[in-house]
């Protein structure tokens, strides 16, 4: 087995209705995922027993034991008939609880990374069984490409939308971690129409913005100061929060975005990206 690595992109919701709540906890979603030039990077290199390490400057809010790398490996295994074996090193540079789907996208890049080193010449349709058993968002992650979603978001169609390809992207988290669970409890329940994925983005919305600003007051804090920035396009919270993300006309004024935003608020993360 030959050494390999596999990117494992974030994810951003440039929008998110919610239709319904459903007996199981679940809910009716509609979404447009996209994904950023930033993200983790896995490897795997021979070893006789399967294992993972974590480095990178996120690596601390992760436990090995449950994560979905090692789930997705192993779920591989079973599915081929292989042995779980390899080590492998995530570094981890998404942030945790975010909004990001940085577990759903590495547990993807594992899928796609365990599949090379077997050379198993698996359609992506088949990997995406496995995927939607790991998480909802783990078949978005997979195909890392824009999709329109529904279901649980892991009903996949794929999207066209030059206007969107390189995009400028910034990035930023006010450091401040925000569970799913409570934000889709917060939801209010309410139906405000459905996610036409040909309309301008700027009509649509993140129906989950409202319960997670009432749990992290902050985000609405830093939706204000993108909204401020010249050259914006488009500002929304992504997933579940709490990274909010903003589009940019050019790299220049995203750049001047993140220099301004470094200065004033030290203690929020940034990254400025581009839309894959």
């Amino acid at each position: 087995m030959p050494a390999l690595t596999e990117f494992a992109p974030a994810k951003l919701n440039l929008a998110l209705h919610v239709r319904a709540r459903n007996p199981d906890g679940y809910h009716d979603l509609e979404s447009i995922f996209a994904f950023v030039d930033f993200g983790d990077t896995l490897h795997l290199t021979p070893a006789g027993a399967l294992s993972l390490t974590i480095d990178g400057p996120f690596a601390a809010a992760l436990v090995d034991d449950d994560n979905l790398v090692l789930r997705a490996a192993r779920a591989l295994a079973d599915a081929a008939g292989k042995p779980a074996v390899g080590a492998l090193r995530l570094e981890k540079r998404i942030p945790v609880a975010a909004g990001l789907g940085g577990g759903s996208a590495d547990a993807a890049a594992a899928l796609r990374l365990m599949a090379r080193s077997w050379q198993l010449d698996w359609p992506l349709a088949r990997l995406a069984e496995i995927a939607s058993e790991l998480g909802a968002d783990v078949p978005a992650c997979l195909h890392g490409s824009l999709q329109f979603g529904t279901g649980r978001g892991d009903q996949l169609t794929p999207m066209q939308r030059h206007d969107l390809a390189g995009t400028p992207v910034l990035l930023v988290n006010p450091r401040v971690a925000v569970a799913t669970g409570p934000v889709f409890r917060g939801w209010d329940g309410i139906d405000r129409g459905a996610l036409d994925p040909a309309a301008p983005l700027a009509v649509l919305r993140n129906d989950l913005a409202a319960p997670a600003i009432a749990l992290a007051p902050v985000i609405a804090t830093v939706i204000t100061a993108l909204e401020q920035q010249p050259g914006v396009t488009l500002v929304r919270m992504s997933g579940s929060g709490a990274t909010v993300f903003a589009l940019f006309e050019s790299d220049a004024t995203r750049n001047d975005a993140v220099q301004q935003l470094s200065a004033q608020h030290p203690d929020w993360w940034l990254t400025g990206t581009a839309l894959r």
